[in-house]
């Protein structure tokens, strides 16, 4: 192989100068453009309490060492959060359904069997004995569906 000494790329050539062939290649080229509120968002859930760094960059699509530049740029004032993910809360309220007022509960029916999580128009329904981490990403991944 040939380096051509103008551009600094090789060339598949004879020593003559002239080329035979040349592919083009087109197309998306890899790389993912994110806007600002996107790449703010990312970084912010990064950095909910319990939140793993590795394992928001695998939901994403993107590496670890992205999301820290971006948590960086989060500090010092170049990215912003928007509204709409800040206003959200941390906790989702509690809603607790009972029958008709006044009627008693059987005791055989009042123990708890699972929990109902209503996110838009995602339902996740999961046992007494779900896992926090698992109930946790659950509820992340219908937030973010949801936006």
């Amino acid at each position: 192989m040939e380096r051509d000494g103008k551009v600094g790329v090789h060339l598949d050539s004879p020593r003559e100068g002239r080329v035979s062939r040349l592919e083009v290649i087109e197309g998306p080229s890899g790389r993912r453009l994110r806007t600002k509120a996107e790449r703010a968002r990312i970084a912010a859930e990064s950095l909910v309490p319990g939140a793993s760094v590795t394992d928001v960059a695998q939901r994403h699509g993107t590496t670890r060492w992205q999301i820290y530049d971006w948590r960086r740029k989060l500090r010092t004032g170049q990215l912003v959060v928007p509204e709409s993910v800040a206003a959200l809360p941390m906790f989702a309220e509690l809603v607790v359904e009972s029958a008709a007022a006044g009627a008693e509960i059987p005791a055989e029916t009042s123990a708890v069997t699972g929990v109902e999580i209503v996110i838009g128009d995602v339902v996740i329904r999961a046992g007494t004995d779900a896992d926090e981490g698992l109930l946790t990403r659950a509820i992340r991944a219908a937030r973010a569906s949801t936006s």
